[in-house]
């Protein structure tokens, strides 16, 4: 008689189901579909996905590529059973990183690893990335879903992105353009979007306000307003994509000359991340005292007594793109930023930068408190 050294294995038997990916990869096709746009041809399954720069209309162009995760940020959609915005985020991260080249994304693949594969859970994300691509006006052209267990715990999951976008050459954002008394313009947030996830939880933990509980900074508490959303709910507020928001800006001013940088406020917040569009000779003069604080900001650093500074360093603070331009052509910028339904202000300027000055000074800082 056998024993269960002597039965024969399959890969089943090791925790990896052949015939549920099949099923996932056949489940996710229209959501695939409605990113088309010209240049590609999506058609999931193939070793590799296919772009016609041609014809999505390339004379000359230089591709821009970027990567990028949704980071702790899961943990939060784990909880809560949220999904679907994590795959706005993780287009988004990527799609607004090469944005920032003045490069247009093209295309988008992804990577989600798991121990199990859960449709339900898989498909939500896979229907956010499709509704990110269609924000964003790229095709998602293929991807990796791999089941690795023993890897990842019951439930756990992590997700990567690839973007490709392209801009014709001699028509990329140089941030050699910008020089003293360029105008920085802020375009607002939609939160903390995805940086800054792991401070963000221990506040929660601090705060002992359920995920499901209304959140503390929402609207409703205000007397007379109808109640707000959840503290998860709000927490988990998508990345915004700011493609249109360039684009708006780029037909406004009519010559990509007249951008002289572009930053993308991610991770390290508006310390780290506004210099890395201007000339290191230069510094940022940042007006804390511009615009106001948003509510899930304040209440941040209200329960985990974050300072101003360390709030800069970690968070967007509400400030999701900006942009250097000549003061000259500041107003009709943000006239069509606010056309194009982006909120936007003038917050602050570029100075000469004296040997060993910060690369970001903050004025008014105090107006945060």
């Amino acid at each position: 008689m056998g024993n269960k050294e002597d039965t024969p294995l399959t890969y089943a038997d090791a925790g990896v189901d052949i015939d549920a990916g099949d099923a996932f990869i056949e489940a996710i096709g229209d959501d695939a579909a409605r990113t088309s746009r010209p240049g590609a041809a999506v058609s999931l399954g193939g070793f590799g996905g296919a772009f016609d720069l041609r014809a999505a209309g390339f004379d000359d162009p230089v591709l821009v590529a970027g990567t990028d995760g949704v980071g702790t940020k899961l943990e939060l959609a784990r909880a809560t059973g949220r999904h679907r915005g994590l795959g706005i985020d993780l287009v988004a991260m990527c799609a607004n990183d090469v944005l920032a080249q003045g490069a247009m994304p093209l295309f988008f693949l992804d990577y989600f690893a798991t121990g199990k594969l859960e449709q339900g859970v898989a498909a939500d994300v896979v229907a956010g990335i499709a509704d990110g691509c269609v924000e964003a006006g790229c095709a998602l052209i293929g991807g990796e879903t791999a089941e690795m267990p023993g890897v990842y715990p019951a439930g756990g999951y992590d997700l990567a992105g690839f973007c490709v976008g392209a801009v014709e050459r001699g028509q990329h954002i140089d941030p050699s353009r910008t020089m003293a008394g360029d105008v920085a313009i802020a375009v607002a947030s939609s939160g903390p979007h995805s940086n800054g996830y792991s401070l963000i939880r221990k506040v929660i933990e601090r705060s002992r306000v359920g995920l499901e509980e209304e959140a503390p900074f929402s609207p409703g508490k205000t007397p007379g307003k109808t109640p707000g959303k959840s503290l998860g709910e709000a927490l988990l507020e998508p990345t915004r994509l700011y493609i249109r928001a360039y684009a708006a800006v780029l037909e406004k001013l009519g010559a990509v000359e007249r951008i002289h940088g572009l930053a993308h406020i991610t991770g390290g917040g508006l310390v780290e991340n506004p210099p890395r569009a201007f000339r290191d000779d230069l510094k940022l003069e940042l007006d804390a005292a511009s615009w106001e604080l948003p509510a899930v900001f304040r209440w941040l650093r209200e329960v985990g007594q974050i300072d101003a500074m360390e709030c800069a360093r970690v968070f967007n603070c509400g400030i999701g793109l900006m942009l250097y331009v000549d003061a000259d052509d500041a107003g009709a910028a943000i006239d069509a930023l606010n056309a194009a339904g982006y909120s936007s202000w003038v917050a602050g300027h570029l100075a000469d930068r004296p040997g060993g000055d910060d690369r970001v000074q903050f004025n008014a800082l105090s107006a945060w408190d």
